[in-house]
């Protein structure tokens, strides 16, 4: 049995890779692969790359973890999910070239 509830997951402001594993009842280890692989649709893995190493940092979604866990997550939501996102985000680096340009204008 799960250590935590949904309630409980809810309400916490940033899960942890280990509060996620316990939730579901896996090691931190496979939890943090199957995000890498993109087997695990809880939310996102990201690589960072530096000059002398490489290191992963980890977003849980509540919501998706929740769903998850009860089987009600499936390949096409999350990939409605992925694409609302990057159209977002898009969107946002529109916004913050043109601010970035009305800037350097008022600059000169």
């Amino acid at each position: 049995m799960s250590k935590y509830t949904d309630d409980e997951v809810r309400a916490m402001s940033k899960i942890t890779i280990k509060v996620a594993a316990d939730y579901l009842g896996i090691s931190p280890n496979i939890l943090t692969l199957g995000m890498r692989n993109n087997v695990l649709p809880i939310g996102f893995a990201i690589k960072n790359e530096d000059k002398y190493r490489e290191s992963w940092t980890y977003s849980i979604i509540p919501e998706r973890l929740i769903a998850y866990n009860h089987g009600k997550i499936n390949e096409i939501q999350v990939e409605g999910i992925e694409k609302n996102l990057s159209t977002i985000i898009s969107q946002f680096e529109d916004l913050k070239r043109d601010l970035l340009f009305l800037l350097s204008e008022n600059e000169g």
